[in-house]
């Protein structure tokens, strides 16, 4: 998860030429924006192991949507890392049920044949 943060903080850096020069270009307003919230991304990648982080990480991401005042694109990074990060959620779900059931293969046991 912190690696995905670390991607998507990149990802929102390389929107400051493209704001700068399709969109409206930039203001100190949407310049501060978006280097607060890739700097943002960058802390939360150091809080991952916290059990409450995933949720961060999905909330951050209504952050980057509401970027669209800043530019369309940049509301669409947001759309697009938050189906990545309930993908994410989902996957980290679907493996605490497995391990809680045993059904993990590093939980099961391995048969030898005693010939």
């Amino acid at each position: 998860m912190a690696g995905t943060l670390i991607l998507e903080a990149i990802v929102v850096l390389l929107a400051l030429p493209v704001v700068g020069s399709v969109g409206g270009g930039l203001t100190a307003g949407s310049r501060s924006y978006l280097i607060g919230f890739a700097a943002l991304l960058v802390l939360m990648s150091g809080l991952q192991g916290r059990s409450w982080a995933i949720w961060a990480n999905l909330a951050a991401q209504v952050v980057l949507i509401a970027g669209w005042a800043v530019y369309p694109a940049v509301g669409m990074m947001g759309l697009l890392f938050a189906g990545v990060w309930l993908l994410i959620a989902y996957l980290r779900h679907e493996v605490l049920r497995r391990q809680r059931l045993g059904l993990l293969p590093s939980q099961q046991q391995t048969h030898t044949d005693p010939e």
